[in-house]
């Protein structure tokens, strides 16, 4: 299965709370209350999402444990750059990354959302985290983009990850020791 990469241009919006608008019959006859999202800005960034990972869906849906890095690039405010005859240079004081809302992990969800059936079956199939960042344009990380957007991968994950964690593990505590010496599992059979 090959990486699949998407680059969507646009204002990353955050999957926020839902609100109550009243209740609708469902097709079963049962009632089923009937919530809407509250951002007005998560369905225009689906939208975009949607449109760049329909340029290159893969031929079948990715359908097995995946990777996804989402790496999120927002404007910085003019709030940060200085003004007069250093109009342009960032102040002293201007942040790094963008340590405001919107949340990370709501950016993450409302794009693992617009991905569900285009890309993959659906987003329960992320089962890590390559990467997963907000920064401003014009960072200089390879991912940052010039405008507000997002650099999104997507990859098979990998067994042996998890494999060489796990075998890491086990060394530490089947680590032979000397004769009066105590292994990290003995000592901890002793805490109990």
């Amino acid at each position: 299965m090959p990486d699949i990469q998407i680059i969507v241009h646009g204002l990353p919006a955050a999957q926020g709370s839902k609100r109550y608008v009243g209740h609708r019959r469902g097709a079963d006859g049962r009632e089923r209350a009937v919530l809407i999202e509250q951002s007005k800005r998560v369905k225009p960034w689906r939208r975009q999402v949607a449109d760049a990972a329909a340029l290159v869906r893969p031929a079948e849906l990715m359908d097995g444990p995946l990777v996804a890095d989402m790496v999120f690039t927002f404007a910085r405010p003019k709030s940060h750059y200085r003004t007069g005859r250093n109009a342009g240079l960032l102040k002293d004081t201007a942040p790094a990354a963008p340590a405001v809302a919107p949340d990370l992990s709501k950016l993450a969800r409302s794009t693992e959302d617009a991905l569900t059936g285009i890309i993959w079956r659906d987003d329960s199939r992320v089962v890590s985290y390559g990467r997963l960042i907000k920064l401003y344009a014009g960072d200089p990380d390879p991912d940052a983009l010039d405008v507000p957007g997002a650099v999104i991968r997507v990859r098979a994950y990998e067994a042996q990850h998890h494999a060489g964690y796990t075998s890491s593990t086990a060394q530490l505590f089947s680590t032979p020791t000397a004769p009066g010496e105590s292994s990290p599992m003995a000592f901890m059979k002793e805490q109990r």
